[in-house]
Parts: structure tokens; C-alpha cells; sequence
């Protein structure tokens, strides 16, 4: 690392430790997570320059890592610790705050991951034999018009974390949240999977922006 840069992010590093990180900007949070620039632009520079390009962070949590890779001053490793750091939060268990009594009560579950998406995310909910939510993960990414559907990952993801029960959801970008015939189709494979897995199926949810959702 640079002169330069340690005088930029060392300072917000140590103000992060010493104070919190609410003392902080969110330029310097993200240059902290950068940890140095490239020749002509320092960290805290790149960091300034991509979150106005991407509209800030919450736009930042709707790039696709793809594109972020693309951006100066980023690449896949940088790109990918941004893309971690977001998802973080995100991977808090609901554990024993959420009891899935209906497919409504998962809509608050699902949305953190998949609302304000440019591109179609498959998500899983975990749930125990009270159908209190243990878990909720990302299974696959895809782009604007689908995502994948790995059914032996989203059976993977529920065996891993003891679960009795589950149900999965997508985000439509497009806003419209009627279920297209790939998305019934993914439903009933789940469904099938569920039962030769000895694993309940509680439904399939599309998420849309604005408190939207349906049942595929």
C-alpha cells in the first residue's frame, strides 16, 4: 500500500476502531473494505467515484458482482469482498422470530434479499418442525429475464441447517409478480424434490418492488 493511502484509509480505519463505525462516511466505509487504490487514484478516490456511479449504497447492493468487476479500480477480489461485506447482514438467522403460518408470513423474510434487484435471485427459508424460520439464503443469481432453479442446492441448503420444512422465492425486476410457466414449472419440481427428500414444501413466492407478491 501506498503513502497515500495509508494517510487516507488509515484514518478511517482507526476512527472506525476507536469510535465506531458510525463516525464514518460512507465513501470511507467502502475505502476501508478497498484497503488501497491504483496509480493516479487513491481509496478513498475509487471508493467516492463507485458509489456515485452506482447511486450510492443502496445502489451499490443491486449491482451485480459481474459488473462491479467491470468498474475502475475494483476487479474480482475487490469486488467480491464488497459483494461479502453486503450479504452479510442479510445471512442473520430468523431464528425463532418468524413463524411461517401462511406464505405471507415469509414475504418480510424474503424481501432484504431480493427487493431492488436488477436481476432475478432465487432464495430459500429454512423453517424447523414448528415452521419457525431457521435460515434464509441465497441460492442462485441469474439476470433480468430468469435465474436458475439447482433444486439438489436448495435440498442441500435445507439439510444443512436441520430443516424440517421450506419454501423458496424470486424477485421479478420487472415489478410484475405474475408467475410465468418457469416458475410453476420450479414449483412443482420443488414440491417433488421436497417429498423424495422427506422435507415439507411450503410454496414458492415471487417478490416484486413495492409490497408485491404472488404465489407461483
Amino acid at each position: 500500500m501506498s503513502a497515500v493511502d495509508l494517510s487516507v484509509v488509515a484514518r478511517p480505519r482507526e476512527r472506525l476502531l476507536l469510535h465506531g463505525a458510525h463516525t464514518l462516511t460512507d465513501a470511507e466505509l467502502v475505502a476501508v473494505l478497498l484497503s488501497a487504490g491504483h496509480a493516479g487514484a487513491n481509496a478513498l478516490t475509487i471508493a467516492d467515484r463507485l458509489l456515485r456511479t452506482v447511486g450510492g449504497v443502496p445502489g451499490l447492493s443491486r449491482w451485480h458482482p459481474e459488473a462491479l468487476c467491470r468498474l475502475p479500480g475494483l476487479g474480482q477480489t475487490t469486488a467480491a469482498r464488497l459483494v461479502a461485506a453486503l450479504a452479510l447482514p442479510s445471512r442473520r438467522d430468523a431464528v425463532d422470530t418468524v413463524t411461517a403460518t401462511c406464505m405471507e408470513d415469509l414475504v418480510p423474510v424474503f424481501r432484504p434479499l431480493l427487493s431492488g434487484l436488477r436481476h432475478e435471485r432465487l432464495a430459500v427459508a429454512v423453517c424447523d418442525r414448528r415452521n419457525r424460520v431457521r435460515a434464509v439464503r441465497a441460492i442462485a443469481d441469474g439476470d433480468s429475464t430468469g435465474a436458475p432453479m439447482p433444486i439438489r442446492d436448495v435440498i442441500t441448503t435445507v439439510l444443512r441447517h436441520d430443516g424440517h420444512a421450506f419454501a423458496i422465492a424470486h424477485n421479478h425486476p420487472s415489478g410484475n409478480t405474475t408467475p410465468s410457466a418457469a416458475d410453476r414449472m420450479a414449483t412443482a419440481r420443488c414440491r417433488n424434490a421436497a417429498e423424495i427428500a422427506g422435507l415439507e414444501f411450503h410454496g414458492h413466492l415471487v417478490i416484486g418492488e413495492h409490497d408485491t407478491w404472488a404465489t407461483a
